[in-house]
């Protein structure tokens, strides 16, 4: 069945969270109380809510999203070429806002899906949590509600490989790792996004490690396939 998609049809999609304030004490009190019962489950007994609060990016009513990123694979004199480009910000409004409008332009043709890693769990749900949280109107791909699973644009490399198998979760960087998919040698993970944002305030180093992870998914997917992989000097950045 993979064999029937045309990975031109893909957009790749990829995010980048961080919590919503720079420190917890920037909360309101009511934040703050729901923050330490949404951090229960998780904190150390010797840990207190501002202990952790550095893991409220991952939660779509505590975080912000601060890049997203997006690729397109393309053919050009019979090479695949993989096209990057980024919506990032402090605004994060501005940033929704500008990447409905590419969504909605998007998934206006027939045939177009949305391509994650992990992206039903993550990043698609993130995404659309933050669009009403900030009134942004939600595009038709994102609008799942009342959609049967057919129906819903949604593909997800992470799910791809469970092949029916709930419990079973890989990385990104173990599905490079046993493909054989070549991946630079970042300065930064995930887990430093929060200190380069909050600390840093270095947004277009956040962009650059986001478009890396949209390139390694759409390698992944062409694995999948049985297709040969995009050439590194065949990635092209569109600046804002």
């Amino acid at each position: 069945m993979l064999n029937q998609i045309k990975v031109e049809n893909l957009l790749f999609v990829d995010i980048e969270t961080v919590s919503g304030n720079a420190v917890f004490e920037e909360l309101s009190p009511k934040l703050q109380e729901l923050w330490e019962k949404k951090s229960d489950y998780f904190r150390k007994e010797e840990e207190s809510p501002s202990d952790v609060y550095g893991r409220a990016g991952i939660y779509a009513e505590f975080g912000k999203i601060v890049c997203i990123s997006t690729g397109l694979v393309t053919k050009k004199n019979g090479e695949k070429r993989f096209v990057a480009k980024s919506y990032y910000g402090d605004d994060e409004k501005q940033l929704l806002e500008e990447f409905a409008l590419m969504l909605d332009r998007f998934s206006s043709k027939p045939n177009r899906n949305l391509c994650a890693h992990n992206g039903k769990e993550f990043d698609f749900p993130y995404i659309a949590r933050r669009m009403l949280i900030n009134g942004v109107v939600l595009p038709g791909v994102l609008d799942i509600a009342g959609k049967k699973p057919w129906e819903v644009q949604f593909l997800d490399t992470m799910e791809l490989w469970k092949f029916g198998d709930y419990k079973h979760y890989t990385s990104l960087a173990l599905l490079c790792e046993i493909f054989g998919i070549p991946t630079p040698k970042d300065d930064i993970d995930g887990s430093m996004v929060g200190k380069v944002y909050w600390q840093d305030n270095d947004l277009e180093r956040i962009a650059v490690y986001c478009e890396k992870d949209i390139l390694a998914t759409a390698q992944v997917f062409l694995r999948y396939q049985g297709e040969d992989l995009i050439p590194e000097t065949n990635f092209e950045r569109v600046l804002l």
